[in-house]
């Protein structure tokens, strides 16, 4: 699953309702504490450095898809910083191909309203939770990571304005924004 990345509570609202077991990509500064850093890796949080290829974690990826466990990553590498779906970085792609499994786009609205980047703590509200069609390997790696990526962004971008439609919201102007 690749989902748009709003606020810290992310990968819970994604992973709640998904019946088996996941692993997730957090970036490797949060496991800088020993007791916080266990207690991620006790829920099969991969440690990733940001901004940076990251073969050994690619590999981990590939593995635990291969051993049967879901995966949750946030394309975007960051949460936003305005409730809109940012640029999706193509990595991705190349652990969906080798370990042979389809992409499932995620779309989460209204988690960035009540815990933003820049707030310590959660504001009470509702947030929603959309999930799209698999996308097969076999696709992305027809049109390559980088191109998959941009086509990636538009589906995210469409699914939420349909979600915040569907619940009353406004949808978001994303005029001729680069994916």
């Amino acid at each position: 699953m690749l989902a748009n990345h709003q606020s810290f509570i992310d990968p819970v609202l994604v992973a709640t309702p998904v019946t088996r077991l996941c692993c997730f990509a957090a970036r490797d500064t949060l496991f800088e504490s020993k007791t916080f850093g266990k207690l991620l890796l006790s829920f099969n949080v991969v440690p990733i450095k940001r901004g940076e290829a990251n073969f050994g974690a690619m590999k981990v990826f590939v593995d635990k898809l291969k051993y049967g466990f879901g995966m949750l990553l946030f394309p975007e590498g960051t949460r936003t910083l305005d409730g809109k779906i940012g640029k999706i970085k193509p990595g991705f792609g190349i652990i969906a191909r080798k370990a042979g499994v389809p992409v499932i786009p995620v779309v989460i609205d209204g988690a960035y309203e009540l815990w933003p980047k820049n707030r310590k703590f959660p504001r009470r509200g509702k947030t929603y939770v959309t999930y799209g069609k698999a996308i097969p390997p076999e696709h992305i790696k027809a049109i390559g990571d980088r191109d998959f990526a941009i086509e990636l962004g538009k589906i995210m971008r469409q699914m939420q304005n349909e979600l915040r439609i569907k619940v009353g919201k406004k949808p978001y102007d994303y005029g001729s924004d680069e994916i």
